[in-house]
Order: structure tokens, then sequence, then C-alpha cells
């Protein structure tokens, strides 16, 4: 069995999102498709959340923005701990390391 199964397309989430409301239970659902029932109430959650319904937590677009910016975070730390290392090997190579107590 695999590990990790492919997310499903957003055309069946809506689908299955919209029997919820149309008064289908998340157990029925799961008995007749292939998602868990679990799974389809966070799907019904989120989509409150996109929608402002449901107040607490991220809206899709807010939690994509966040794992955007964390990549970014961490490609910029990774960037300047290359560049602090790169000047130190520099300032060692050409002699410019100034002496400890001089401010500069």
């Amino acid at each position: 069995m695999p590990r990790y199964r492919a997310a499903y397309p957003p055309e069946f989430r809506r689908r299955m999102i919209d029997l919820v409301r149309a008064g289908r239970t998340p157990q029925d659902l799961s008995r007749e498709f292939e998602p868990n029932a679990e799974t389809i109430k966070t799907w019904v959650k989120q989509a409150e959340r996109d929608e402002g319904v449901r107040p607490e937590g991220l809206a899709t677009g807010e939690r994509e923005e966040l794992n955007r910016l964390r990549r970014e975070n961490k490609q910029l730390r990774m960037e300047r701990e290359i560049l602090s290392k790169a000047a130190a090997w520099f300032a060692r190579e050409t002699d410019v390391i100034p002496p400890k107590g001089s401010n500069s």
C-alpha cells in the first residue's frame, strides 16, 4: 500500500463539500467514495474558513502565503550563513582580520 496518495482534484473536493452542505453525512460519503469521513470534514471546515464563515484558522490563501514566506525566510537564512562564512574565509585569506579590540 503506498504511503502517500496524490491529492484529490479540486472539483472532487468541491463536489464532496456540496454534498455535505446538501445534507449528506461525511460518513455516508466515505462509504460511497474513497476519502474517509475526517478528510471530508476537513475539506468542509477549510471551505468555511475560505468563505469567512468559520473565523478560527487560516484561509487557504493565508496558509499558502505563510508557507511561501517560511520557505523564503529559510532560504534567506541559508544565504546569510553562506555569505558570512565566505566573508570570514576571504578575510582570513587576505589577512584583513582586524584585531579583536579595534571596533572595526
